[in-house]
C-alpha cells in the first residue's frame, strides 16, 4: 500500500545520509518533501501540516544538527511522528472482551467495504484464540448476505485452525419483512443475543446493513440496533481504495454512532494509503485491524510502530514471525528441524509448509515484511498460482515417491507431470528445488545455525535496533572464515 510514499521517503533520508552536517534549511527542504509525499499518499492537507510541523520542531534541535549522522536521526524522529499520527502507544490492538459473555460486536459500513467478509474473518481469528463465536446475519437489506454469512461461518468453521467453536443465526425469513415492516433487523439482532446466551457464546457479531452511501434510514436502523442490544464494541468497516472518501464516512459515523474502533479492508492493495495515516487524527478513534487479503485469516491487528516500521522500509519481522507461529506450533517445528537436520524432510513435510505458507498470505505481502526485500519485490509480478502448481506435482505422486524423490526416474516424472498438467521440466525443477532446500537444512545443521532458529520466537521482545542490526543486535558466530587464497598467500610469502 505504501510503496510510492516509502520511495518518497527513502529519497530524503538518501540526501540527508550523504551529509557530514546538516542546517535549519537542509532540515526546512526535507521536511517540504516530507509534506509532498504525504499529500501525495493521498493524507489530509491539514495532517500533512500537522506532522510536518511537529517533525520539524524535533529536528531543529542541536542533537540533529551537530549529529555526524542526521540521516538516522531523521529517520527517527519521522518514525515516531508516524506512530503518534496512526495510534501511538495508548491503543491496546485486538477485541477488548468482557466477562460474562457475551461480547458483543457490532459491525457497520457502508455497502461494498468487505463489511460481510471481515465479518468472517473476525470470527477466524477469535476461534484462533479458542474463542466461542456466533455470526448473526442481521443485514436483510441485501438476501445475499445472509447466504454470505452462512457460507463464512462454515468455511470458518471447517477450515480455520484454533480451538474455538463458530455458530450462525439468521432468520431467513425476516428477508421478505424486511423494509415493509419497522424494527425487522432490529429484532433479529435481540433475538441473535439471547440464543447466544442460550448457546454460550463468548463473542457475537453482528453484520449490519449498509447503504450505498450514508442517509437517515441506515443510520436510524442502526441506532436502534444500538439501543436494542447495547453492543460492547462498534467497529466500522472502511474500505482503504476509498481515500478520503472513507475518512469521511467515519467521521460521520462516528458522529451518530460513537465508535470504538475501525477496521480498514483492501490494506494490500496499491492504494496510496491516506486513509490509514489519516482516520486515527480525524475520528479519534484507533484503528484496530487491517485486512491484507482474500483469505479468511487475512486479518491482522493493527500496530502503528509495526506499520511505521513497513512505510520506513524496514520490514515487519515481529508480524511475520507471529503469523507463522499462527500456523505452525512449536511442536511441529521442532519436528520439522529435526528432519530437516538428518537429511529425512520428505515431500509431504513440504506440502505441508506449502499450505501454512498460503494461510498466512501472499508471498509477495511475507515477502515485504523482510527488511530490505520490501523495496526489492515491490513492482515484481510475483504469481501465487506457482504453489497450485507445486502441490498439483506433489499430489500427483505416490506415498512412497513423496516418501523418497530419489526414485524419481524418467517414467515415474513423465506419469506425474501428466497427472498433474504439467510438465517434465516443472517436475525436475521442484525435484531439484527440494533437493536443495534438503541440503540447506544440513548445512544450517552443522554450523549450529538450527539451534539458533529456535529463538525466531522471541523476535517479539527485540527492538527496531536488534532488528536492523544495530546496536545491541545479535552477532552470528560460527560461521567459518572465507581462506585466503593462494595467490594471496604466495605475494605475502614474497614480500
Amino acid at each position: 500500500m505504501f510503496g510510492s510514499l516509502t520511495d518518497k521517503f527513502n529519497d530524503v533520508f538518501r540526501t540527508l545520509s550523504g551529509r557530514g552536517r546538516i542546517s535549519e534549511s537542509n532540515v526546512s527542504e526535507a521536511m517540504d518533501e516530507v509534506r509532498t509525499a504525504l499529500l501525495e499518499a493521498d493524507v489530509h492537507h491539514e495532517v500533512a501540516e500537522q506532522f510536518v510541523e511537529a517533525a520539524t520542531e524535533k529536528a531543529m534541535g542541536t542533537e540533529v544538527l551537530e549529529s555526524l549522522k542526521p540521516g538516522q536521526q531523521m529517520i527517527k524522529i519521522v518514525h515516531d511522528e508516524l506512530i503518534a499520527l496512526m495510534g501511538g502507544d495508548e491503543d491496546m490492538p485486538g477485541v477488548m472482551e468482557v466477562t460474562p459473555g457475551p461480547t458483543v460486536i457490532m459491525m457497520c459500513g457502508l455497502q461494498g467495504s468487505g463489511k460481510t467478509t471481515t465479518c468472517g474473518k473476525l470470527a477466524a481469528y477469535l476461534k484462533q484464540r479458542d474463542r466461542s463465536v456466533m455470526l448473526c446475519a442481521a443485514d436483510l437489506q441485501r438476501p445475499a448476505a445472509v447466504h454470505q454469512l452462512e457460507v463464512l461461518t462454515k468455511q470458518v468453521e471447517t477450515e480455520s485452525s484454533g480451538g474455538g467453536t463458530v455458530h450462525f443465526y439468521s432468520e431467513p425469513d425476516k428477508v421478505a419483512e424486511y423494509g415493509k415492516a419497522v424494527g425487522v433487523a432490529v429484532k433479529v439482532a435481540a433475538n441473535s443475543l439471547r440464543a447466544a446466551r442460550k448457546a454460550g457464546c463468548e463473542v457475537l457479531i453482528l453484520d449490519t446493513a449498509g447503504r450505498l452511501h450514508i442517509n437517515d434510514d441506515l443510520m436510524g436502523e442502526l441506532r436502534k440496533i444500538n439501543q436494542a442490544v447495547q453492543p460492547h464494541q462498534i467497529y466500522l468497516v472502511i474500505d482503504a481504495m476509498t481515500g478520503q472518501d472513507a475518512v469521511n464516512s467515519a467521521k460521520t459515523f462516528n458522529e451518530q454512532l460513537e465508535l470504538d474502533g475501525i477496521i480498514i479492508t483492501k490494506f494490500d492493495s496499491d492504494t496510496r494509503g491516506g486513509a490509514a495515516l489519516t482516520v486515527k487524527r480525524v475520528t479519534g478513534k484507533p484503528i484496530k485491524f487491517i485486512g491484507t487479503g482474500e483469505n479468511l485469516e487475512a486479518l491482522e491487528e493493527f500496530h502503528p510502530d509495526r506499520i511505521a516500521s513497513r512505510i520506513l522500509g524496514m520490514g515487519d519481522v515481529v508480524s511475520l514471525v507471529e503469523k507463522a507461529q499462527q500456523q505452525v506450533s512449536e511442536e511441529e517445528a521442532l519436528a520439522l528441524q529435526e528432519k530437516m537436520s538428518a537429511g529425512k524432510m520428505t515431500m509431504d513435510d513440504f506440502l505441508k509448509q506449502l499450505k501454512s505458507m498460503r494461510k498466512m498470505g501472499s508471498l509477495k505481502s511475507l515477502l515485504g515484511m523482510m527488511p530490505g526485500i520490501g523495496q526489492q519485490v515491490k513492482d515484481m509480478d510475483i504469481d501465487d498460482s506457482q504453489i497450485n502448481q507445486t502441490e498439483a506435482i506433489i499430489h500427483s505422486m505416490t506415498a512412497a515417491e513423496r516418501k523418497d524423490v530419489d526414485i524419481l526416474d524418467t517414467a515415474r516424472r513423465r506419469r506425474i507431470a501428466s497427472g498433474s498438467g504439467t510438465s517434465n521440466s516443472d517436475v525436475s525443477q521442484l525435484v531439484k528445488g527440494f533437493g536443495m532446500v534438503q541440503q540447506m537444512g544440513k548445512q544450517m545443521s552443522s554450523m549450529g545455525m538450527m539451534q539458533r532458529m529456535k529463538t525466531m520466537s522471541g523476535l517479539g521482545q527485540m527492538d527496531l535496533a536488534a532488528l536492523g542490526g544495530g546496536k545491541g543486535a545479535p552477532k552470528l558466530t560460527g560461521v567459518p572464515k572465507r581462506p585466503r587464497s593462494r595467490f594471496k598467500q604466495r605475494k605475502r610469502r614474497s614480500r
